[in-house]
């Protein structure tokens, strides 16, 4: 078993390291603002879902609860790039942070995950499915590839409303999230297949971690290189490093003009890493210690610092106030969330059936 370990992490960390030396002149190139911007919602990742991990392992917290530690940059890379509340965006059980980028409160976020009648989908969705009309939010799912054929019908929908009701302000653009252990499914391939016939706008994002719980993405699949299966329907796929959120949000600033402008979808795989196990019932023993080392000298937050700082779009002390201000949003929400009312159970069918 340790030798397997050995020789998929080997294998992990060739793969990244030939990431890293890639061009950077694909990069985005960010201002101040929106520098700043993405400090502050990749910080709000991390420290909500390290607080998400107190709650559970104090017993405040129930359920099913997977972090997202690590994968900071996919999320904030992505979403950033498109339009709130005008763009829609799908996820999987890994889901707050994608929620919290997309602009749901951390108050609302948190209450779901305390199961309060205050969250995102009222208390009756928990961990694994924040939902929210609101801001474009069309769910988290709890088995793998449910997310992609609801986010083709958002993609078909702004198509139609353009092609067939000569909506011309129709150009709304969906992202799909999805992991590596997805891309194996039939919905992933055929869901690609009508994206790119119908020359839908949506972006497939792949958050490859290079595990699908405990089985290593290069043992589960004929073709590692998730990007180069667009090819197979014409469509246009890239792969990028996702523990550089400027590599991310380069990536999709192309893949989002293409789509707006009739180009049709595009494929495109983050490597990136889960810094904490499955979930959080997960001990991590399957995963090697040299790997774990490898990614965590990779922090995505750690190297936009860095960036910043060397080009002075931020100074020190305006990170470190960034960061008190989201403890403090955080520690907020707990509490908010902690006092909240509970849903009550003479509506426990409310929001199954329609309603007159």
């Amino acid at each position: 078993m340790d030798s397997i370990k050995t020789m998929k992490s080997l294998e992990n960390i060739e793969h990244s390291e030939r990431l890293i030396k890639t061009d950077s002149s694909k990069n985005a190139t960010v201002n101040t603002e929106t520098g700043l911007h993405l400090f502050r919602d990749m910080t709000l990742g991390r420290r909500f879902e390290d607080k998400c991990a107190e709650m559970y392992y104090r017993g405040k917290m129930f359920g099913f609860v997977h972090l997202y530690n690590g994968q900071e940059a996919v999320s904030s890379g992505v979403i950033g790039a498109m339009k709130l509340k005008h763009d829609w965006f799908c996820s999987t059980y890994r889901d707050h942070v994608h929620a919290l980028s997309a602009g749901v409160p951390a108050r609302e976020v948190m209450s779901e995950l305390f199961g309060k009648e205050t969250g995102c989908s009222k208390g009756r969705g928990g961990s694994m499915h924040l939902f929210s009309k609101e801001h474009h939010l069309l769910g988290g799912y709890a088995f793998i590839g449910e997310g992609i054929p609801v986010a083709l019908g958002a993609a078909f929908t702004s198509r139609y409303k353009r092609d067939a009701l000569n909506d011309q302000t129709s150009d709304a653009v969906t992202a799909a999230f999805f992991g590596d252990g997805t891309c194996n499914n039939g919905q992933f391939f055929e869901c690609l297949n009508m994206a790119q016939l119908w020359k839908l706008p949506i972006l497939f994002v792949v958050e490859n971690n290079k595990w699908a719980i405990g089985m290593a993405h290069d043992r589960a699949t004929s073709d590692p290189e998730i990007w180069r299966k667009a090819a197979a329907f014409g469509m246009n796929g890239e792969e990028v490093d996702g523990m550089n959120v400027l590599a991310v949000r380069g990536a999709a600033e192309r893949a989002i003009e293409r789509a707006r402008a009739g180009e049709g979808p595009t494929l495109l795989e983050c490597l990136t890493y889960r810094y904490r196990g499955h979930s959080l019932a997960d001990p991590d023993e399957l995963r090697a210690e040299k790997e774990k080392e490898f990614w965590a000298k990779r922090d995505p937050l750690k190297a936009l610092e860095k960036e910043l700082l060397n080009k002075d779009l931020a100074t020190a002390d305006e990170l470190r106030k960034i960061e008190k201000q989201i403890d403090e949003e955080v520690l907020d929400a707990v509490e908010f969330a902690l006092s909240a009312k509970e849903p009550d159970p003479n509506e426990l069918t409310k929001y199954i059936w329609a309603e007159d």
